[in-house]
């Protein structure tokens, strides 16, 4: 290599390596890098949704736990385990990085993992068995028995804040924006990240299940626990071959500084004259391999952040860059806002919608019976195919109609799944009301112990929709919150989506809880421990509704976005500075 390829070489986005040194993009990152990335996902959603997708089965079949309480713990769970991330995001992107941050994460999540495994495979540590109809009459679990239980859950919990929001953040970070192909890449980077989650998450909600029902639960949360062992080994590998990205201070810290200097100067009269503002020289970000990012018209009220006026210390007075950057993370607050009842829709998945298929004919032959859990499977297998068939041919075919290098924007495919979600739940509910109609037809409405002469598969529908829905909905939030962070948030930006999962889960308990008690004390209770008793039609219709709404704001909340500009833009004009100040010279 001559010395203008070596250095050709370099990347340009601010990439190191773990000493802090520039690296060069032929001996680190690119799917090379990502490749130990995306194993490690299959292999650790493999144990994470190996937990998570039959929870509801082993709180209600071996702790003894109803309809509701079952559910809400469930929900209560998942939501934590995906609001941990702020504070993962917080510790990466202000302290110790992301590299770091996720390898402590990890021992923490493989903690909570083995002490969860061993609270179900001892005997003492889970009430006796209960041949009982009604679980309400069935001894219930110890305080102590509770404790270690969800003990366990809350530490993986706390893990996993660690490693959701830094994981895909690192292996986004392989591609270099500056690089034409690397940056297409980095487009199709988000499809395959999520087509290996669910293809971790098909072999959980397919041969884990079906070994937690039939063998045992010892070795059904055994093999996660191994899994994810697995998964954090084969990180590890791949350690020489990341390119890795400098903490840049708290995120928090930064905003906040915006918002208060903004405040203080809220009575100072506005300026047009650039000159009057607050920035770094360019040599500056230069040295630090990070990029100025220039003013925009939204938000305007923040600029006065940066105006030259009053006191110089760092809460009354911030940089155009700063401003610009706290604008970015407030203007996808909408977004995130929108993206919670969608959330929503996911709890259901793993709680209710598998709690039907225990009151199903299971049989595929006289000798083999499908788990209600393994259903989810099937919302798995779908978006494995979509994936693919989304990133190979829909893709190539609307970027040659729209010009866009991702064929739709970002805000336009979550709005296709967003709508998705209302046909979903619209057939849903018409299921469910057949179900229910089978059940009065048999007289087996007070019964829990038979099951309904109607196979399982009549939920796949469902299924398989909410796994289209999630090509289109569950990939572009990923991309979204990653992609519109500014470049030194991005962690923060990242844990948006996570974020939004834990409010979909935790808004999903309250509303379970409270359509349950309202419904109960006027008479027949929409969501009971017997779901023959139950009207589960009337729930899923009102979630059909609350998404027609939510559908209606996202279409206004998404007309009046506007993107953010590319980092690249910043490199370019300070490119063309340069060359405009050499021919001066």
């Amino acid at each position: 290599m001559t010395l203008q390829e070596v250095g050709d070489d370099y990347t340009k986005d601010g990439t190191v390596d773990l000493r802090g040194n520039p690296v060069r993009r032929s001996q680190r990152g690119r799917w090379k890098a990502c490749s130990f990335v995306i194993v490690y996902e299959i292999f650790e959603r493999m144990a994470y949704y190996g937990i998570s997708s039959n929870l509801v089965i082993f709180m209600t079949t071996k702790l003894h736990q109803g309809t509701v309480q079952s559910s809400n713990n469930v929900t209560n769970w998942v939501g934590t385990s995906w609001l941990t991330p702020i504070l993962g995001a917080y510790v990466a992107d202000a302290h110790l990085g992301r590299y770091i941050t996720f390898v402590i994460s990890s021992t923490i999540y493989f903690s909570g993992m083995a002490l969860l495994t061993l609270s179900v495979s001892l005997p003492d540590l889970r009430p006796p068995k209960c041949t009982k109809t009604n679980v309400e009459d069935c001894e219930k679990a110890s305080v102590l028995q509770l404790a270690v239980f969800f003990g366990a859950l809350y530490i993986l919990a706390i893990g996993t804040g660690g490693t959701k929001p830094n994981i895909s953040t690192i292996g986004a970070d392989q591609f270099d924006v500056f690089d034409p192909k690397e940056k297409i890449h980095k487009h199709s980077f988000f499809n395959w990240w999520m087509f290996s989650i669910f293809f971790g998450t098909l072999f959980a909600t397919t041969v884990l299940v079906y070994v937690q029902d039939n063998v045992g639960w010892a070795l059904g949360y055994g093999l996660p626990t191994l899994g994810l062992a697995i998964s954090i080994i084969i990180f590890l590998v791949g350690t020489p071959f990341y390119r890795h990205k400098l903490p840049t201070g708290s995120p928090f810290t930064k905003m906040a500084r915006v918002i208060v200097a903004s405040l203080r100067k809220a009575q100072a009269p506005m300026s047009r004259d650039p000159t009057c503002f607050h920035e770094l020289p360019l040599l500056e970000y230069e040295s630090k391999r990070t990029f100025p990012v220039h003013p925009t018209r939204s938000l305007r009220f923040l600029d006065r952040a940066s105006l030259k006026t009053g006191p110089t210390n760092k809460w009354s007075l911030c940089t155009t860059t700063e401003v610009e950057e706290t604008k970015q993370m407030l203007r996808m607050l909408p977004v995130l806002f929108i993206t919670f009842v969608p959330s929503m829709m996911l709890a259901q998945v793993i709680t209710l919608f598998v709690k039907q298929g225990t009151l199903l004919n299971r049989h595929i032959t006289s000798n083999f019976s499908i788990p209600p859990a393994s259903l989810v499977g099937f919302t798995t297998f779908s978006m494995l195919v979509t994936i693919v068939i989304y990133d190979q041919i829909f893709v190539k075919l609307a970027r040659k109609l729209t010009g866009n290098p991702r064929g739709i924007t970002l805000l336009q495919r979550m709005g296709i799944g967003i709508f998705l979600h209302i046909l979903i739940m619209i057939i849903a509910s018409v299921t469910e009301r057949y179900r229910l109609k089978v059940a009065a037809d048999h007289g087996l409405v007070h019964q829990t112990a038979v099951p309904l002469p109607l196979t399982i598969f009549v939920l796949l529908p469902q299924f398989v929709l909410m796994g289209l829905a999630d090509t289109f909905l569950e990939v572009a939030k990923l991309e979204f919150f990653y992609d519109q962070a500014p470049e030194s948030m991005k962690s923060l930006g990242t844990s948006y989506m996570t974020t939004s999962l834990a409010a979909g889960n935790f808004m999903s308990s309250f509303l379970l809880s409270t359509v349950a008690r309202v419904t109960k004390n006027q008479g027949r209770g929409w969501i009971l421990n017997n779901l023959n008793e139950s009207r589960l039609d009337d729930y899923y219709m009102l979630f059909a509704v609350i998404n027609l709404v939510n559908f209606i704001f996202f279409l206004m909340v998404s007309k009046f976005y506007v993107y953010r500009a590319e980092i690249t833009d910043s490199a370019n004009e300070k490119q063309e500075t340069k060359v405009l100040d050499n021919n001066k010279e």
